[in-house]
């Protein structure tokens, strides 16, 4: 077989292992996922009206339209901590030990472990989306086009943190610090543009929510979502997401091919 279908058969073989894991025990995806839903109620039904007020909405339907893009990147963020804690457990079990002495494509542990979770990360994002349609979002001026641009990029936001959240699990010594470890992909977006414009912020603080991956991430899709000026957002998101990608995947391969100590 060539070197291609050894890689295409080994990885789908990791990817069936690893989402035999996800549906064997769902308690740390489901456990992940309360963090924005539950952000999601509290912020548009007992904040809704104030904070639509204070972006120059009218009641809280103005507001929840303008959350959800950001909730939907955080779920990513959210979800991809659990793909640390996986990672670092196969560590810590020993089992990436044994990978490394069977006759398998070096690289297909890892590119299990990657297709698997933004599989998961995709299936939450659309779960959530659910309950903010549930809630009363709505996108109707979003062309088809528009519509698969902003499936690209989520899934584009999925990939790239995802190998970052693979290097995160390869480097922690259990699962309880990879989960700590993780936990910046959870805390930046509620230093973005997640909940209230850049603008709107202190002036010393405004260049950390601006200059960090997720707030271009979220404009842009709120732009492709709701019609907003999306300027020059699009193409800082897609830079991030590649710059991410590829320090993502040297740090992990790197790390796996390390001789183990």
């Amino acid at each position: 077989m060539s070197t291609l279908s050894l890689t295409v058969r080994d990885s789908s073989t990791m990817l069936r292992r690893n989402l035999l894991h996800a549906r064997r025990y769902p308690s740390l995806t489901l456990n992940l996922l309360l963090t924005p839903v539950m952000l999601l109620l509290l912020f548009v039904y007992i904040f809704g009206d104030t904070m639509s007020a204070g972006i120059g909405g009218g009641d809280r339907s103005a507001y929840i339209a303008y959350i959800v893009p950001g909730i939907l990147l955080m779920t990513i963020g959210s979800t991809v901590v659990g793909t640390a804690v996986s990672v670092s457990t196969d560590m810590s079990e020993g089992i990436i030990a044994r990978f490394r002495t069977m006759a398998i494509h070096r690289g297909s542990v890892l590119f299990g472990h990657v297709a698997g979770s933004v599989l998961q990360a995709i299936a939450s994002v659309v779960l959530v989306g659910a309950v903010g349609v549930a809630m009363g979002f709505r996108s109707t001026d979003a062309t088809v086009l528009e519509w698969l641009a902003a499936f690209g990029l989520l899934a584009l936001v999925s990939l790239a943190f995802t190998w970052i959240a693979v290097g995160m699990g390869m480097g922690s010594p259990n699962a309880e610090a990879a989960s700590n470890n993780a936990m910046p992909l959870i805390l930046l977006p509620l230093i973005s543009s997640a909940f209230t414009p850049v603008e709107s912020m202190p002036g010393w603080f405004q260049p950390i929510a601006e200059y960090q991956p997720f707030t271009p991430a979220i404009e842009t899709l709120r732009g492709l979502l709701l019609g907003t000026e999306i300027g020059h957002n699009g193409w800082l998101s897609v830079g991030w997401c590649l710059a991410l990608t590829v320090l993502g995947y040297r740090w992990s391969k790197a790390q796996y091919d390390r001789d183990p100590k």
